[in-house]
């Protein structure tokens, strides 16, 4: 689907139904942690699963489109992109390309860890409450284009400079079009709550860890060494909603991916999730959605 990140090595597998694809560094130029290049409909992460089945990614995907509408799915949400876009795919979310539509346009993938700790919290690269669609105005889109182009000329540049300079280069040229991006995610309508902070960005990655086992806001608040007050606080400011509505979300999601890409019984998805007993899941499931996890399941099949 895409020419810059196409990939002909092993998937990965998380035990759960859904294939993961990792990040094909092999297939980067000098084997930095990125890619860029145009999109194509010629070409899928893997030879032996095409893009519109469901899947997930290991890494940062975003998708600048030249030409629309194209429909892709993130999440259980269907978004329409037009020309001139983006959509940002981040790490563990599931997904599926349209099988009908053109993509058209330049795609950005980013490893986890290429850049430093200080530039992910300021560009808001894990924040997924923010929307993925993103319809920048004309300026906005005018300089997000030239920070593209700017990053692919660095990133095809591979004589002028030594490895080490050039990854530094690349991780600078990348860092100005990242804060571009963030800027146009946090200042959207859906979006509009202000930047995250370190004590948010360590509760987040503390429940991405932990939510298939622990629930419990005071556990957390506990094992970041936050007192609970400062963490509601921080939460909220990120996303709007209490450090217990952000794990119950968290929470629902695997569910969903679960229920409408697997086989397992109810009974298994509960327990991938943190319920040792089948009614407590079915009781959280309907809470949180207003329907029983078989309803739901049935709904999509």
């Amino acid at each position: 689907m895409a020419d810059a990140i196409t990939q002909d090595g092993p998937v990965a597998g998380d035990g759960d139904g859904i294939r993961t694809f990792p990040f094909p560094v092999d297939l980067s130029l000098r084997g930095v942690g990125l890619q860029i290049g145009p999109m194509g409909t010629d070409h899928t992460w893997h030879a032996e699963v095409p893009l519109h089945r469901v899947h997930r990614i290991d890494f940062h995907v975003v998708m600048l489109f030249s030409d629309g509408p194209v429909r892709h799915m993130i999440d259980f949400a269907e978004y329409e992109a037009a020309a001139g876009d983006l959509l940002w795919i981040r790490p563990g979310q599931v997904h599926r390309f349209s099988r009908t539509d053109e993509y058209r346009g330049t795609v950005l993938t980013m490893q986890p860890g290429f850049l430093p700790r200080a530039t992910v919290e300021a560009t808001g690269l894990y924040r997924y409450d923010l929307p993925p669609l993103l319809h920048p105005d004309e300026a906005q889109r005018a300089a997000l284009t030239a920070a593209l182009a700017q990053l692919r000329r660095e990133y095809e540049d591979t004589e002028t400079l030594p490895l080490s300079l050039h990854t530094a280069v690349l991780r600078h040229t990348l860092t100005a079009f990242l804060l571009r991006l963030a800027h146009l995610a946090a200042s959207s309508a859906e979006a509009a709550r202000g930047p995250a902070d370190t004590t948010f960005t360590l509760f987040r990655e503390a429940v991405e860890r932990g939510f298939t086992t622990n629930h419990s806001v005071s556990a957390y608040a506990d094992a970041l060494g936050y007192s609970r007050r400062t963490l509601v606080r921080a939460v909220r400011a990120a996303t709007g909603e209490t450090p217990k509505g952000f794990i119950d979300k968290r929470v629902v999601l695997e569910a969903k991916r679960l229920l409408a890409h697997t086989d397992l019984p109810i009974g298994r998805v509960g327990v991938a999730v943190g319920f040792a007993d089948a009614a407590n899941f079915t009781k959280f499931f309907h809470l949180h959605t207003g329907q029983t996890p078989v309803a739901f399941r049935a709904e999509l099949r």
